[in-house]
């Protein structure tokens, strides 16, 4: 697609849940390049099933090429952005028309897939091995991975550690105390109001900030990370973070003073829970309003607007067969609302999303 010739050039810097589906829509009209750390895009939803699951992640871990045969993968960081083009950390400049920030929170680890794969087998290893697990975490990270370890290894004396007055604090109170519930009454031990320093454990002995200790062969740290905008602050997008660091976008999910530059995702500063589902939605408006300005489309109120999904709908998976879920206006736990997550986590309909056979 063009506006009189030659391809338009559209660099996506991320390949997470926003940045595939950005990548994916617009590679057979536009000349795609896509910037990430990684050769892979992972389901990161399915990542805590991967962790009891080794086998899940050959599903869930998809390389670039498979779902993008029409674009040019660049595996490397974006180091800085100009008006015209994207440096990377290897030192290649590569040109934009127009231009995608989808880098979401910042992670560490490994660059390809079969180093992911292997991470994951490691893991489960540890989980496997250890007769008494700390999580640290009380979010959606963490009472997921205390219900996959004892939905698999029922045996396995799990405690959760959170720092807030309840599990699930970014979905409603009555949601929250099904999740507890259900964890309480698979024996977990949930520790509210207190924190712990893993790195402070003395042979397996860890002292929560209350005075409590607590006995582990193994932690896992489920503490959120940061929003991946930092290294945007030595760009010509300085100016364009609020003070949280989020991305400032208006209705069209373009940054703010800037006409052909989008963010999606977790980054934005669009008021709204960060989801999976709705960083999807961002992807696809953005994708719409990219193929509108290539066609020439030179009025604002044509393009598509992005509505920020002010109702919470969030499902919290517990284990292979339940889930608590939070509606807008009711909360449900148990199976029902398992049968629509906790099974599959959505692989097979995102693989499919892509392009891809659900499995393997």
């Amino acid at each position: 697609m063009s506006s009189g010739g030659e391809k338009k050039n559209v660099v996506v810097i991320g390949g997470g849940v926003a940045g595939s589906v950005v990548a994916k829509t617009l590679q057979n009209e536009v000349n795609v390049s896509l910037i990430d750390e990684k050769e892979y895009y992972e389901i990161t939803w399915a990542s805590l099933r991967c962790m009891v699951e080794p086998e899940f992640a050959k599903r869930s871990v998809i390389s670039h090429s498979e779902y993008l045969p029409h674009a040019k993968i660049i595996p490397s960081a974006a180091v800085d952005i100009t008006d015209t083009d994207v440096l990377t950390k290897q030192g290649s400049r590569i040109a934009y028309d127009y231009l995608v920030v989808a880098t979401g929170h910042t992670q560490s680890g490994a660059e390809v897939k079969t180093e992911k794969i292997s991470q994951y087998q490691a893991e489960y290893e540890k989980i496997k091995a250890a007769d008494s697990i700390l999580i640290v975490g009380g979010g959606p990270t963490g009472v997921e991975l205390a219900a996959e370890i004892v939905a698999d290894f029922p045996a396995k004396k799990v405690t959760l550690v959170h720092r807030g007055s309840r599990l699930l604090e970014f979905i409603g109170e009555s949601a929250s105390k099904k999740a507890l519930n259900w964890l309480t009454s698979k024996k977990v031990e949930v520790i509210l109001e207190q924190s712990v320093v893993v790195n402070s454990q003395s042979d397996g002995v860890y002292r929560t900030s209350g005075g409590e200790t607590i006995v582990a062969d193994c932690y896992f740290l489920c503490t959120g990370t940061l929003f991946g905008s930092v290294w945007l602050k030595e760009t010509i997008l300085k100016d364009s973070l609020d003070s949280r660091g989020r991305v400032m976008v208006d209705s069209n999910l373009r940054i703010k003073g800037r006409n052909n530059i989008f963010a999606i995702g977790d980054i934005t500063d669009v008021p709204e829970l960060k989801q999976g589902y709705l960083a999807q939605e961002h992807a696809k408006v953005v994708a719409k309003n990219i193929t509108s300005l290539i066609k020439g489309v030179d009025d604002d109120h044509k393009l598509a607007v992005y509505k920020p999904a002010t109702k919470a709908l969030a499902i919290v998976s517990l284990g292979r067969k339940d889930a608590v879920a939070q509606f807008p206006c009711l909360s449900i736990a148990g199976r029902v609302p398992g049968m629509i997550k906790s099974g599959d986590l959505f692989v097979g309909k995102t693989r499919k999303g892509l392009g891809l056979q659900p499995g393997v």
